[in-house]
């Protein structure tokens, strides 16, 4: 049995249809989980409570974390660091092993022009540091041997049938229905973006391979990102619209975080939009033999999806 924690989701659904190469037997686990293949089997769970948690887990030989909490920085510093600890419990109780789907929080803002699984953790925002901690509490506990581990990382996402995405939200979604796109900061600097259909592949590889335990990956991501001018420029190219967009400064979404709570939560992380941004994932292309997915045939199938 293969369990996907937060089925579902941006990632969950992919996962779940990949997952299918390697078990016939894949648990999706959620508040209200529904099948993505013909025989999966659907555990309805409260993940923040530790007795359905465990239930969840029993008979996995491995589990899948992929779960998205509230963007709440309150929500994010209490229930973060319960819910690691309730599922290395649950790992460690039943033999399983753990993936953990992670992003990029935790880094130095400063080395993110480039970064890689040596990138140095220090985080500058509140929900950083809340990464920093429950990365360092998975990494203990398979360095100690309390349960094989791995995180595998992506940068921003976007894909196919993803709503959550920045990108989508900010970029396509507008341009599409003939409005202006928005960009952060500055337009000028490059912002790498993951393929959700290569980071759930490459996750079922991962998990499915012991000797990637005991690591961090990066998750297979296009080299040279655009500038987000070029990400603008490449949606409305494909979708025969003019690349017309606004950009909102620092000043712009601390005043729209008075009225917006997602903005609001937002403000600490426009580190990422004023300066490069380029997410190095060449470990595990050479492991895999992986090429990701152009940031043009992304565009392209997102466009005519």
């Amino acid at each position: 049995m293969q369990t996907i924690l937060g089925a579902g989701g941006a990632i969950g659904n992919d996962l779940a249809k990949e997952l299918t190469k390697y078990n016939t037997d894949i648990r999706l686990v959620s508040r209200n989980p529904r099948k993505v293949n013909k025989n999966d089997h659907l555990f309805p769970c409260d993940l923040t409570k530790k007795d359905q948690l465990m239930e969840a887990v029993k008979g996995s030989e491995i589990v899948y974390l992929v779960v998205g909490l509230k963007y709440d920085t309150n929500v994010w510093q209490e229930q973060w660091p319960k819910l690691i600890r309730n599922v290395i419990d649950a790992c460690k109780q039943y033999k399983s092993r753990l993936v953990f789907f992670d992003n990029i929080y935790m880094y130095d803002p400063s080395h993110i022009h480039h970064a890689t699984e040596e990138t140095p953790v220090n985080p500058s925002s509140k929900k950083g540091k809340v990464r920093a901690q429950i990365d360092r509490m998975l990494q203990d506990a398979w360095q100690t041997g309390e349960i094989k581990g791995m995180i595998v990382r992506s940068a921003d996402f976007y894909g196919p049938g993803i709503n959550n995405s920045v990108l989508m939200e900010s970029v396509y979604k507008p341009l599409k229905a003939g409005k202006k796109a928005n960009w952060f900061c500055r337009t000028d600097k490059v912002h790498s973006h993951t393929w959700t259909p290569d980071a759930a592949k490459a996750t079922a590889i991962l998990g499915n391979d012991e000797k990637a335990y005991g690591q961090v990956w990066h998750l297979p991501t296009a080299g040279n990102p655009p500038t987000g001018k070029e990400w603008i420029e490449g949606f409305a190219r494909e979708l025969n619209v003019k690349p017309r967009y606004q950009v909102a400064s620092r000043f712009i979404i601390r005043l729209l975080g008075l009225f917006n709570p997602i903005m609001k939560e937002f403000v600490e992380m426009l580190y990422q939009y004023d300066r490069d941004y380029v997410f190095d994932s060449s470990k595990f292309e050479k492991a895999y033999d992986f090429k990701p997915t152009s940031y043009a045939d992304g565009i392209k199938q997102i466009v005519n999806q």
